[in-house]
């Protein structure tokens, strides 16, 4: 052991059960200890009991990379602090906790977010066009079906069938998956949002979105972030780009097209088996691939999804039946709460559906992610605004 690299781990679902699987085949890569809040004897016993650890302290002690991958934004926040205060470098496959507080930790130390989720995909498949001398405007996730509003029963139904949680395959099913990852993307690539809530344009083939999208980054003189519902699709991701006038020969003989807008696709995104390469990009010195950016944007606001009452609970935002989030440029929507920072809060106003939640609109427990998230909003609204 005394050559491999101690790779610590945070969270024990569906991905960190298969990042345990995937390190078991490195030579060089170990799983050192996973942490969990769980009684460590009610953990599945996928995941070997004797590195199972309760103590933050005791995974960073053994731990010279932690990958946080437990989907909670306030637990991953308060995680990540303390494994940042003891200077190990962090891969997170937790797009909602980057979006959230992530800005504050990529002044801190060292965070990246791992390919394997498209935000992650996307990143690395940035670093290929551009080194193939394309110009990319459009980042582009691909999505078969969505349902704003799904009923509990097809939910459970569904939870069952993939062997993923409630929380995870609703927070998919209502889009809130798609918004948070597309913000992640647009904040980390310099990027930005067509409007509120995304596009989301349902196109025939990949091809056409890709068109689409590029004519209304063009028009707004800028790249963006976005997604096509594309029933049929490969579940994977794209990036619609330009390139010189002296390639469009070349380019056109290649089957790529007449131009001046070309989309290239990549058809999967394999979770946890990627994030292996991501690791190794931090050992082998590699830069960072993708954070949420020390200067955000876009967030990913909380709307409710049916009319809510005072006193009525929101235990969780994403993956909620009552509410659902929407990508909102921060300049626009400066009271927004969110979704992330959603846990344990109360409805203390009466709200409309399709309405966006604000701070004032509820009663949360103060947390270090609520108050990292308040500190960048200030800060950010402050400089959008060029005060």
């Amino acid at each position: 052991m005394k050559n491999k690299t101690k790779i610590g781990i945070v969270g024990t679902g569906f991905i960190a059960k298969g990042l345990v699987y995937a390190l078991d085949n490195q030579d060089d890569l170990y799983v050192s200890k996973i942490l969990t809040r769980r009684v460590k004897s009610e953990v599945n016993d996928t995941f070997p009991h004797n590195k199972l650890t309760n103590s933050i302290n005791e995974l960073i002690e053994n731990s010279d990379i932690v990958v946080e991958c437990s989907g909670d934004v306030i637990h991953g926040t308060d995680v990540i602090d303390k494994v940042m205060t003891s200077s190990i470098p962090v891969v997170t496959m937790n797009a909602e906790l980057q979006v959230t507080t992530g800005s504050y930790f990529a002044k801190k130390g060292f965070i990246t977010e791992a390919e394997g989720d498209q935000p992650g995909c996307l990143a690395a498949f940035r670093e290929n066009v551009i080194q193939m001398g394309f110009e990319p405007i459009v980042f582009g996730n691909i999505k078969g079906f969505l349902n704003l509003n799904p009923s509990i029963e097809d939910m459970m139904y569904w939870s069952n069938k993939k062997g993923i949680s409630l929380q995870m395959v609703t927070s998919f099913t209502d889009g809130t998956k798609v918004q948070i990852e597309q913000t992640l993307v647009a904040n980390g690539l310099n990027s930005t949002i067509a409007q509120k809530g995304l596009t989301g344009m349902t196109v025939s083939n990949v091809e056409v979105g890709g068109q689409e999208l590029a004519r209304l980054a063009e028009e707004m003189n800028t790249s963006i972030s976005d997604y096509i519902l594309c029933p049929g699709g490969p579940p994977g991701v794209f990036i619609t780009a330009k390139h010189k006038k002296n390639q469009q020969q070349a380019l056109s003989y290649l089957k790529m097209g007449d131009g001046p807008f070309y989309t290239m696709t990549a058809p999967f995104h394999l979770c946890h088996l990627e994030i292996v390469k991501t690791i190794r990009r931090v050992i082998n010195g590699g830069n960072i691939l993708l954070n949420n950016s020390s200067s955000p944007t876009v967030s990913v606001a909380a709307i409710a999804k049916r009319d809510l009452s005072p006193g009525e609970a929101i235990d969780k935002g994403i993956g909620s039946f009552k509410v659902r989030g929407e990508a909102v440029r921060i300049i626009q929507e400066p009271s927004h709460i969110p979704i992330g920072l959603l846990s344990n809060a109360v409805i203390t106003k009466y709200i409309k559906a399709g309405e966006i939640i604000t701070f004032s609109d509820v009663d949360i427990h103060e947390t270090l992610a609520t108050k990292i998230w308040l500190d960048i909003a200030r800060e950010q609204s402050g400089k959008l605004l060029g005060i």
